[in-house]
């Protein structure tokens, strides 16, 4: 008989024991003595595996525990690796000699056998797999988004017809939300974006004493592009991951499934509002962000390249025509319904955790801003094929 006494305490309640015996030739008794809990160190498995390995073959393990005073689940782990040992062996345990509750609880952890690849690194499927399983996935993906677009202009064509449900106070708390709310940002943001660009010019065209068309290059870019892009990022990442958010959460809740249940559609009662509430402010913004852009410039050319106000101002009324401002406006009305569809979509498709939530703000974040820049790309080659 073999003792190993790890733990020499103070209290002897608190000793943890383990000895072993041969009763019968090919069976190994594992007695187990003392409190077995997880604040004693408990005995290296080790020991047992030596014991399994070494004298005869050992054919059968059994258990004492009738010296046990205490235990926990540091019991329970360490007959668990006895155990998985023994099955390596190929061989047998009796655990009669446990108390019930470690029998109920061992039948517990073996009653859902291991899954493959759990304890290990999982097999890496192959290249042709993955690119296979991409492919799915985008196929899946755009095919929601169509349907999703699709559903959502079914729903504008019911709001012109009047017959759309949906709560105007909702309608007004997003405009609220999407337009006065955002001037700030929209502010500080435009205004630093003419700096830029002013500083940008006047790099370049000092060299030629060009200092005043400063004005024309800040003024142009502005009206075309900048001004309705950088609203439209602004807002991608200011109120398309709210509506994410929001929306994602009300999938978490249950309650966009209790607005089917009652057969209010989700599409018109969440989705129509937010859509015409951004289809509707991004233009007013884009216009303010034009403004602040040119003020910008102003700030820079005044202050530094010495131009007057008058002429400045001047300057930039000769170089802006009303088509300019209007393509930029056209711009901004389908990056607002680009944001509108992409935070919408992913709100929509969020699981029900509040990591997908999160998920799924941050994906239409980036879903919206991808979008911009491709339409931003496709107007710009029809305005110029157009000669706008």
């Amino acid at each position: 008989m073999a003792a190993i006494r790890p733990n020499s305490g103070e209290n002897p309640i608190q000793e943890c024991h383990i000895r072993f015996s041969q009763p019968s030739k090919g069976t190994l008794l594992i007695q187990f003595t003392g409190h077995w809990t997880l604040q004693n160190e408990l005995p290296s498995v080790n020991d047992v595996e030596k014991q399994l390995g070494g004298g005869g073959p050992i054919q059968c393990v059994s258990f004492d525990t009738q010296a046990l005073t205490g235990w926990d689940s540091g019991l329970l782990a360490y007959l668990i690796k006895i155990i998985d040992e023994c099955k390596t062996r190929n061989i047998k345990t009796d655990q009669a000699g446990l108390p019930d509750g470690v029998r109920r609880l061992l039948d517990l952890a073996y009653a859902v056998p291991e899954r493959e690849g759990a304890r290990g690194v999982a097999k890496r499927p192959s290249l042709l797999a993955r690119i296979g399983t991409d492919s799915i996935n985008v196929a899946r993906g755009t095919a929601e988004t169509v349907s999703f677009i699709g559903e959502a202009t079914l729903a504008i064509w019911k709001f012109l017809r009047g017959k759309a449900r949906y709560r105007h106070v909702d309608f007004t708390m997003t405009i609220q939300q999407c337009g006065p709310q955002a001037l700030p940002i929209i502010t500080l943001i435009s205004f630093l974006v003419g700096v830029i660009l002013a500083y940008i010019g006047a790099v370049q065209l000092e060299q030629f004493g060009a200092e005043i068309y400063v004005a024309n290059l800040v003024g142009l870019a502005m009206a075309r592009e900048m001004g309705a892009m950088m609203t439209a990022i602004i807002m991608a990442g200011r109120t398309g991951g709210a509506f994410a958010a929001q929306l994602g959460t009300m999938t978490v809740n249950e309650e966009i499934d209790a607005l089917k249940t009652m057969g209010v559609s989700p599409m018109e009662f969440l989705v129509l509002p937010r859509m015409l509430a951004l289809m509707l402010m991004l233009p007013v913004l884009c216009l303010y962000s034009d403004l602040l852009g040119i003020l910008g410039g102003a700030a820079v050319s005044i202050s530094i390249l010495d131009l007057g106000v008058l002429e400045y101002f001047n300057q930039t009324k000769n170089a802006i025509h009303l088509h300019d401002f209007a393509g930029g406006l056209f711009k901004s009305a389908v990056y607002g319904t680009l944001v509108a569809i992409a935070g919408c979509l992913r709100g929509m498709q969020s699981g029900r955790s509040a990591a997908a939530v999160g998920d799924a703000a941050t994906s239409a974040v980036v879903t919206a801003i991808v979008w911009i820049v491709v339409a931003s790309a496709i107007t710009t080659v029809i305005y110029n094929i157009l000669g706008i």
